[in-house]
């Protein structure tokens, strides 16, 4: 698996403002105007000619001086303004400069390292959208130490986003390339729009046959045609967000149970499928045949069948054959256990 990348958020960023020397002498220099215009206005110039003088003699034009009275006092004056507003001038320009030009050759190595690492990705999961569905997937995509690579409009996406990411439009085909979608094993779709979430389908799955593709379905008559599009599953979060609400009122204690479970980090019960192959432990016998559930103490729930079909609540003696897909129920430990039981 390949190593995540870290970039940096609002919250551990460098504090440090990069414009803050600018400001400084922006201050600086309209302190220096200011007290050089009020100097020569004290020597006898205009409002308007004083300033003008202060200027040209900072930005060391050359003009020649204004005001008929050219003496000792106008010249320490010009001088002093000479020695100080043009360091200060410089300075400014300076800073400006560095700031802009540090701040451009930062952003293009940020974009280079991070392109660099998405073209080395392969078996990542793409997800399009940074919005509150976006963000709850990706959450629960990293907790099963998944690679993920975000794809948004935002500009403050590598910000915000702890991994990988894209800027840009993910209806683009480009930016769709950029995130890897040839070498990634999954694409979910979490955009606002049905029309975009049904455009991305279809040019993801023209672009990866292989991928297992999951499209958010904003109204309900979306789901079949984004599975017409070529999702493999698409999801309401409306619906799943009004069935576990009303599950919350009609059965309260049973919801509070099975979030608790599947969230505690002491009871946190997870969900897995396993494929049967050909010549593995489980590949033509039956379930207490196999020895699964007294080796590693999960619970198998239902099987999938090659034919898309599901038997719910299998008995013991269920055979297993080369291609079904056990769902099985157990704690992260006993998942582990069943996985060093499955290369035995």
């Amino acid at each position: 698996m390949n190593a995540p990348v870290t970039v940096k958020t609002r919250d551990d960023a460098n504090p440090t403002d990069p414009w803050r020397q600018v400001r400084l002498g922006v201050v600086a220099l309209t302190a220096v105007l200011l007290s050089g215009t009020i100097a020569y206005i004290v020597l006898g110039l205009g409002v308007v000619d004083a300033f003008y003088q202060t200027l040209i003699t900072i930005s060391t034009v050359g003009f020649t001086e204004v005001g008929n009275e050219i003496g000792t006092a106008y010249r320490l004056v010009t001088s002093l303004l000479i020695l100080v507003g043009v360091g200060v001038m410089l300075y400014t320009i300076g800073a400006a400069f560095e700031t802009v030009m540090e701040g451009r050759l930062t952003d293009h190595m940020m974009r280079t390292r991070m392109q660099n690492v998405l073209d080395h990705l392969e078996g990542h999961i793409i997800v399009c959208g940074w919005g509150q569905v976006g963000k709850a997937i990706t959450r629960d995509l990293k907790s099963h130490d998944a690679q993920v690579v975000v794809i948004d409009k935002r500009e403050d996406l590598p910000e915000i986003v702890d991994g990988p990411v894209v800027v840009g439009d993910a209806t683009v085909d480009a930016v769709l390339r950029r995130a890897g979608i040839e070498r990634a094993k999954g694409l979910i779709i979490a955009l606002d729009s049905d029309a975009d979430c049904m455009y991305v389908t279809l040019t993801g799955r023209s672009m990866n046959p292989r991928l297992f593709i999951v499209a958010r379905a904003n109204a309900a008559e979306a789901i079949p045609k984004l599975r017409q599009a070529g999702a493999d599953r698409a999801v309401s979060p409306h619906e799943i967000g009004g069935t576990r609400m009303a599950s919350f009122m009609m059965q309260p204690n049973v919801a509070d149970f099975l979030g608790e479970a599947m969230t505690d980090g002491q009871l946190r019960m997870q969900l897995e499928e396993l494929e049967v192959t050909e010549g593995s432990p489980l590949d033509g016998v039956t379930i207490s045949e196999s020895g699964i559930v007294d080796a590693t103490g999960v619970t198998i729930l239902a099987i999938r069948h090659q034919n898309g079909t599901f038997k719910h609540h299998p008995r013991t003696w269920t055979e297993l054959e080369s291609g079904d897909v056990p769902i099985v129920l157990g704690t992260a430990e006993q998942l582990h256990a069943l996985h060093l039981w499955l290369r035995t």
